[in-house]
């Protein structure tokens, strides 16, 4: 360590100090790492820029003392760039345990600068900063798990949002008429998007219909039929007449031995006669084509 260093100062704050005098060499020698090397593939300077603020977060830990703590205020700058690294990282096919095994591969360079401070690398003021530093790296290394597991579990419950959009699509079947075709269980996280997608639809479509076909549902229960009951209510305050059908004899059954009163619910036996009432109550009729015999 330079000469006026203090003496008596602590190993975190030697380390601190360290970081932010080198900070230029060691964001250098990092830039060229897998972490940063993979993920800023155009320009260098930005892997170098990135490099340089995980440097900034990691002398403020170090000064702070809070050595261990993931949480500690010097990672907050730096977990949004993480979070991105480790994003691009995954999506290229690396694993979280080989993302940590990434991060554990930078404190060879630093270690070897910090090492270069002391004119004996050997001695114990040396070594305690060396231990200091790879505890620093061992909590960086823990931030960066933290941040690839907050990533992918952001990324499943976007995808598994996604999915239950795809799996309730809502249909135009004629104007002013629209349905919604369950299939699978109805809970209560996919009962919330088909209302908000029906009612979507009801403004955009300014429908006066809307058909909620339960033919694919397997079972209904006490919470299904609720879900159907306020997707129906929330449908006639937009304005729209909502009629349920698909209900088969094995879930008549159920929802009468569950005593559920749908009384108030308009049911047709098919969608087909679902869209037979919506289009009568509209005034349009639909025959069946006459073939060539019966028309002479």
């Amino acid at each position: 360590m330079p000469q006026d260093q203090d003496a008596a100062a602590s190993a975190p704050q030697l380390v601190g100090s360290f970081l932010e005098r080198r900070r230029e060499q060691i964001a250098q020698r990092w830039a060229d790492a897998p972490l940063f090397r993979s993920v800023f593939t155009v320009s260098r300077d930005e892997a170098v820029e990135a490099s340089k603020a995980v440097v900034d977060a990691l002398s403020e830990v170090a000064v702070s003392g809070r050595l261990e703590d993931t949480t500690a205020p010097g990672y907050e700058p730096v977990r949004e760039q993480l979070g991105r690294m480790t994003q691009n990282r995954a999506r290229a096919g690396a694993t979280p345990p080989g993302i940590a095994d990434e991060v554990a591969a930078l404190r060879a360079s630093a270690v070897d600068l910090l090492r270069e401070e002391f004119a004996d690398p050997t001695a114990p003021q040396a070594q305690e900063c060396v231990l200091t530093l790879t505890l620093l790296l061992g909590t960086l290394r823990l931030v960066v798990l933290e941040t690839a597991l907050d990533a992918g579990a952001e990324m499943i419950e976007r995808q598994r949002q996604q999915l239950l959009e795809v799996a309730t699509p809502v249909i135009k079947l004629w104007e002013h008429t629209v349905a919604v075709p369950l299939i699978g269980t109805l809970d209560s996280a996919r009962s919330q998007v088909v209302m908000e997608s029906l009612l979507e639809a009801i403004v955009e479509q300014r429908a006066r219909y809307a058909i909620l076909d339960i033919t694919g549902v397997p079972t209904v229960d006490s919470l299904v039929a609720q879900h159907l009951m306020k997707t129906v209510a929330a449908a006639r305050l937009m304005g729209a007449e909502c009629i349920v059908s698909g209900i088969r004899p094995a879930i008549a059954q159920t929802i009468v031995q569950l005593g559920i009163d749908l009384g108030s619910v308009l049911t047709r036996a098919s969608l087909a006669d679902a869209l037979a009432y919506a289009l009568s109550r509209q005034g349009i009729e639909v025959s069946r084509a006459q073939t060539g015999t019966n028309a002479r």
